[in-house]
């Protein structure tokens, strides 16, 4: 009954998006106040979203450069998700982890404004993990809007640069809206920063959101770490690309080594991530993979995804099919907070808990279908691009589209559309891929979904399509009631709005 009588206050809360009466505000932190203290010896909870790293720029998973000597340690002390997606560009990513429901429906569909800006009524995981004692803190990249920032959802300390990824060193700060200006490397101000958080919480459990801007261009390190890449015979992107990587490995090092000296370490969960395919690295080494970030290709949307907690979950590698927005439904269950209604109807992912849990191999929800769309059309031609750049994944398998919408009117815009167009007609350079245009961003057959073993064949080189009609009808079905049910929402939510040059003017982020 106790439980009850939170989460029905909760539920309004969250459908009303705010609240309007400072009575039923002091009543509503009073009992979720009592609701914490009663549950009690709730874990810390640290989430790290690497940006435009790819799931092959790790050393474990094979890549011939990389050392990355603490993130092979953290994965090999974690249960590591080998078959983990999430969405093919930075702010959808975003907008799904943190609101565990497909980009789609929080309205965010590029990574420009205003299709960038997250729906005003979306609920995310901070304004959960707030409302039942947790301190919440968001460092680096937020990419989902200035219009409401991270400071009205649910996070109630903040800090970052102010110049985003064009800020490499020495660079101003705001922390709670004060400015100060940082020394050093801006990816080991991040760091400290979240060591200030962790600190400044006391005994108080603490969410940390940690967004890194690197590896995204543009590019630059500290030369210590550029320098083994130069030596080795790397040209200067992909040395420092690869240098910009071993930072965040040497910050994930002192990481967790602070947690370690103030006896932090049982007590806390870490989790690691990247935010989509691989970018200036995909010349380098991709994991066998066809596919950088902007496509539905297997490398486009794959991640690494490591998840650590000593006391309770003992280290594994899983292939159960698993993505960002298992995130938010997963924290939820591990802090003991049922996600409340109508919340609870609408969060797409699933509690990964079973598969953490667990000492061996479990079934995890085998028929389940995850959808990818990159979304990268010019503002107001969304109806027109069902099928351009789209996928569909269950189990082992993924099917997916990749070719322009066919309409004139839409080449007069840079976008992917435009892109894919030039590919098709034998264009060998596209953004990432320097001569391996026609594989990367390999054009399909319109008007027909070609579909991949992507276990055994991460390259992509043998179409099943032919082969296995039932499964392209059953997934080509699902896409199309998908498609029907999540595009109105997406229209309602701005997904579609702006002005159709707006790529131009902006660029692509």
């Amino acid at each position: 009954m106790f439980i009850g009588s939170i989460l029905l206050p909760l539920s309004l809360f969250l459908e009303l998006g705010i609240i309007v009466n400072i009575a039923f505000s002091l009543i509503f932190f009073f009992l979720l106040t009592a609701y914490s203290v009663l549950t009690g010896g709730k874990p810390n909870i640290i989430l790290i979203l690497t940006d435009d790293q790819g799931y092959g720029d790790v050393n474990a998973h094979g890549h011939p450069y990389l050392k990355t000597p603490h993130m092979n340690r953290f994965r090999s002390e974690s249960v590591s998700f080998d078959s983990f997606y999430v969405s093919p560009s930075c702010s959808p990513t975003r907008a799904a982890l943190l609101s565990g429901m497909h980009e789609f429906r929080t309205g965010v569909t590029h990574t420009i404004s205003p299709r960038q800006e997250l729906h005003k009524d979306a609920v995310l995981l901070p304004q959960l993990l707030k409302a039942v004692g947790y301190r919440t803190g968001f460092i680096g990249k937020w990419h989902l809007g200035k219009r409401i920032g991270p400071e009205k959802r649910g996070f109630d300390w903040c800090s970052t640069n102010l110049r985003g990824p064009h800020a490499h060193f020495d660079a101003l700060f705001t922390r709670n809206r004060k400015r100060f200006e940082s020394q050093g490397y801006r990816e080991d101000v991040f760091f400290d920063e979240a060591m200030t958080f962790i600190n400044e919480s006391g005994d108080a459990p603490f969410f940390c959101y940690l967004a890194t801007y690197s590896p995204h261009t543009p590019l630059d390190a500290p030369e210590k770490f550029i320098k083994p890449f130069r030596q080795a015979g790397l040209n200067d992107t992909h040395a420092t690309y690869l240098g910009m990587i071993e930072n965040i490995d040497y910050n994930l090092g002192r990481l967790m080594k602070f947690l370690k000296d103030r006896n932090k370490d049982n007590e806390t969960i870490v989790i690691i991530m990247n935010d989509n395919g691989v970018t200036e690295g995909l010349d380098i080494y991709n994991a066998n993979m066809r596919g950088a970030k902007c496509s539905a290709w297997e490398g486009g949307t794959r991640a690494f995804s490591f998840w650590r907690w000593p006391v309770k979950w003992k280290p594994k590698v899983v292939n159960n099919l698993a993505a960002h927005i298992d995130v938010l439904p997963t924290i939820c269950e591990l802090v003991g907070l049922p996600v409340p209604p109508p919340l609870s109807e609408r969060v797409e992912g699933l509690s990964l808990c079973p598969i953490l849990e667990s000492h061996e191999d479990v079934e995890f929800h085998p028929e389940r279908i995850l959808y990818h769309h990159v979304a990268r059309w010019p503002s107001g031609y969304a109806k027109t691009h069902k099928f351009t750049m789209a996928g569909v994944r269950k189990g082992n398998h993924l099917m997916l589209r990749s070719h322009d919408c066919g309409q004139v009117g839409c080449l007069k815009y840079i976008s992917l559309c435009k892109a894919l167009h030039n590919v098709s007609r034998g264009a060998k350079n596209m953004t990432y891929a320097y001569g391996t245009a026609q594989y990367h961003w390999g054009v399909t057959p319109k008007e027909h979904w070609v579909l991949y073993d992507v276990k055994n064949d991460p390259e992509c080189n043998h179409d099943l399509s032919e082969g296995k009609p039932e499964m392209v009808k059953e997934l080509s079905m699902a896409y199309d009631q998908w498609w029907n049910d999540i595009f109105p929402e997406m229209i309602a939510k701005g997904g579609d709005s702006g002005k159709p040059d707006e790529p131009t003017k902006r660029g692509h982020n």
